[in-house]
């Protein structure tokens, strides 16, 4: 029994709200749009000889057989999610990204988009009313994923990927999510949490060890994306 005369604050009584009823300042129809393809050669034409890895030309702007048997991952935090899922959706259709790292933060707004359609809430507006992550789908699913996760000793980005391209609930937008996209890509998407920073940590639904569970196995599975970066080192 703890020695300390305070005691962490019970969620019992935590009120939260629908999803939908919150504003938000980001939605799937101001995502920036991937380029087209006659203009990302264009760019690439215009990139200097010199550079010693000049990304290849071709019609369709494919990975060439030499860069296609390599890594090449990318970390991405939330603001990424709000602006460029499109594009994102799209390099790795054409197998530009091969694995993705993300926060907690991008794991929310991408789950947020897929659900609803919008992301993004006011933290000024809802910090001062108590209201500030209380929307009650985000909490509730999330952590139910990182549950599942856990029993299936999954990564949180595997389990939330597979829940919504399966479509346990109703995903409306699950084409724009980049989770959802990954996960019918196969390309393994990994979810690196600091629990205690991310709203739905904040829902009585939150379990510590599942949360722990689901982004230390994704940590594991990340150390091995790195590995492959570097064929030749060994852990």
């Amino acid at each position: 029994m703890s020695v300390y005369s305070t005691r962490p604050i019970a969620l019992t009584n935590l009120q939260t709200y629908p999803l939908s009823s919150r504003k938000s300042k980001v939605s799937v129809r101001d995502f920036a749009k991937p380029p087209a393809q006659s203009w990302l050669n264009k760019f690439l034409a215009s990139l200097p000889t010199s550079l010693p890895r000049r990304p290849p030309q071709s019609s369709r702007c494919h990975p060439t057989s030499t860069q296609a048997a390599q890594s090449h991952p990318l970390g991405i935090g939330g603001h990424v999610i709000k602006v460029a899922s499109a594009s994102l959706i799209d390099l790795m259709r054409h197998g530009f990204i091969t694995s993705l790292a993300m926060n907690g933060a991008a794991l929310v707004h991408d789950f947020e988009i897929a659900l609803a359609g919008n992301t993004s809430e006011d933290v000024e507006t809802g910090l001062g009313a108590g209201a500030f992550g209380m929307a009650a789908e985000t909490g509730e699913y999330l952590n139910q994923i990182a549950k599942v996760a856990m029993r299936a000793r999954l990564g949180y980005g595997e389990a939330a990927g597979q829940f919504l391209d399966n479509a346990v609930i109703d995903v409306p937008y699950a084409n724009s999510s980049v989770l959802a996209a990954a996960y019918k890509l196969r390309i393994p998407v990994t979810v690196h949490l600091a629990i205690g920073t991310d709203i739905p940590h904040m829902h009585r639904t939150a379990d510590g060890a599942a949360l722990g569970s689901a982004t230390h196995l994704d940590f594991r599975l990340f150390c091995s994306l790195v590995q492959q970066m570097h064929p030749a080192a060994s852990i």
